[in-house]
């Protein structure tokens, strides 16, 4: 039985994701997605530390929670460790912004500084990554989440299978959130439209890799994947009319606009900048 021999903290950036296809495979390692999105100043910040007694404890905001995607990086990186996670973050859960990817990104640079794993970069993004896929929590957040800024994700995989790019820009982003969405429930369904829609995008925003066009092939994404729902149709339309750009964070009830579309679309939304950097130790 492995107890740390202190305690430490890491933060990871939220991840809304704009457009994308999937790829789930066997391997949790390779699976992944194709796509863009904005990696956010908001995010998952976790504490790994000494538990009293024989089993983990881990809390969100205060609260003991079941989180897969953090047990299962646990597990990858040190199954016999007995640790408290504690972590907290400004970000709605299940809505679109990658809280689960975060927070195993988090608690995996957390953990192998407390517990002296003496693991590299690439080794603990492989672990976060495969145990967000195998949760069905997310196929490509971890990845974008450490590398930052505005990711294109070029092919599906952690380290060592898939490969970067990304669009110059740190801009503000702005978003409101009007409930969940089962991001599992909609990778356990018909993937086809959804891949198709989102190679189309992604192709386009890789010919013209501005904030400009990802917004606009985020909105058209959605649409032909038939994954725009009402109450975030009618803030994207309302932007429109504002003379701004905006559109649906994938998957969750949330709006997104860059700039201030939102807010001159009279919503009061949240506000944070996309995050230059990815996981680090605080």
């Amino acid at each position: 039985m492995t107890d740390p021999p202190g305690e430490a903290t890491a933060f990871a950036p939220g991840h809304v994701t704009a457009l994308f296809a999937p790829y789930p495979a066997d391997d949790p390692v390779r699976a992944g997605s194709r796509g863009a999105g904005l990696a956010l100043s908001d995010g998952v910040e976790a504490t790994v530390g000494p538990v009293h007694g024989d089993r983990r404890v881990v809390r969100l905001d205060g609260e003991v929670v079941d989180l897969a995607a953090v047990t299962g990086v646990l597990d990858r990186l040190a199954p016999d460790a007995r640790v408290a996670v504690d972590a907290t973050t400004d970000l709605p859960v299940g809505a679109g912004f990658g809280v689960s990817g975060a927070a195993a990104l988090a608690v995996a640079f957390a953990a192998n500084d407390a517990l002296e794993l003496g693991r590299s970069e690439n080794e603990l993004v492989r672990a976060a990554h495969a145990a967000d896929a195998a949760a069905g929590t997310g196929l490509g957040d971890v990845v974008a989440q450490f590398r930052g800024g505005v990711p294109l994700r070029l092919e599906p995989g952690a380290p060592g299978h898939g490969a970067l790019d990304g669009v110059p820009a740190r801009p503000r982003v702005e978003y409101v959130t009007f409930g969940e969405l089962s991001t599992a429930a909609v990778l356990d369904g018909d993937l086809d439209p959804v891949r198709t829609a989102g190679e189309d995008a992604l192709t386009r925003v890789v010919r013209d890799p501005t904030l400009d066009r990802l917004v606009t092939e985020s909105r058209r994404f959605a649409d032909e994947a038939g994954l725009l729902v009402p109450e975030v149709r009618e803030a994207v339309e309302a932007v429109d009319e504002a003379g701004g750009r905006a559109s649906m964070a994938m998957l969750g009830r949330t709006a997104f606009a860059v700039g201030t579309g939102l807010s001159d679309a009279g919503y009061d939304p949240a506000a944070c900048r996309v995050h230059p950097a990815g996981a680090t130790l605080r």
